[in-house]
């Protein structure tokens, strides 16, 4: 990924690691949008970073998003990066099923719409990239987040075969893959616990990475990996319960 010069889109952009890459790509020159379902949070973050814009987005509404994404083309048809952040993250004692479908439709549906939708676009750009994030929680599921982490291991795959489908066209496909940062995902609590990743050292590590141009396509800071690679080190059933011991 070109680090510089792009029209950028960044799902849940509001908060957390969208944010962090918001800003943090803005510094680097390149034009920002961020879209959310919270036009007050969107408000200040664009205040706080004068030249970012902003646009509502409801992920979970198929609609919504199918009017949006020509919405953002008519408004920057300089668009040719687009980042699929926007996610929920709720714990589910065994089989909770309004927090699974929402899940879902925000975590994988969400991302899978608007890319349907953006990617004729982005295919027409002499360059662009197609950003998902997913989690280490995709190679080593966590017990008290089960749709979460299936939804995550969904992604995974699925930028995986859309690398190779798009290998010879002018859209590459990169996959960030973030370990357990200090953001408000799972509440409050986990922006100030210190067994989280600080976000800005996750941001700056990813930075460093993109920059580098990761020839596998996954952007994995040092701090996932031991998640990234469980099952090839035959550590996943270890790590697999070291997780579900914790609490949340």
């Amino acid at each position: 990924m070109n680090i510089t010069g792009n029209t950028i889109l960044i799902t849940g952009g509001g908060s957390g690691i969208g944010r962090g890459l918001a800003e943090a790509l803005q510094a680097k020159g390149n034009t920002i949008i961020i879209a959310g379902r919270r036009e007050r949070v969107l408000d200040e973050v664009t205040q706080a970073n004068p030249g970012m814009e902003s646009m509502l987005l409801d992920i979970q509404d198929g609609a919504d998003i199918a009017a949006f994404a020509r919405q953002a083309i008519e408004r920057f048809p300089a668009l040719n990066v687009v980042i699929n952040n926007a996610g929920i993250m709720r714990p589910e004692q065994r089989i909770d099923l309004p927090t699974a479908e929402e899940t879902i439709a925000t975590n994988l549906l969400g991302p899978i719409r608007l890319t349907a939708a953006l990617l004729p676009h982005l295919l027409a750009q002499p360059r662009a990239s197609l950003v998902t994030v997913s989690s280490g929680l995709a190679f080593v599921p966590l017990a008290a987040t089960p749709t979460y982490s299936a939804t995550k291991a969904a992604i995974h795959s699925w930028s995986m075969a859309l690398r190779h489908q798009l290998k010879d066209s002018p859209v590459e496909v990169i996959e960030i893959a973030p370990p357990y940062v200090q953001t408000e995902l799972l509440g409050p609590q986990q922006a100030v616990d210190p067994d989280a990743m600080p976000l800005a050292a996750f941001i700056d590590e990813v930075m460093a990475i993109l920059e580098a141009a990761p020839a596998s396509g996954e952007v994995i800071v040092e701090r996932c990996k031991p998640l990234r690679f469980a099952a090839e080190n035959g550590q996943l059933e270890t790590l697999f319960g070291a997780l579900a011991s914790r609490e949340y």
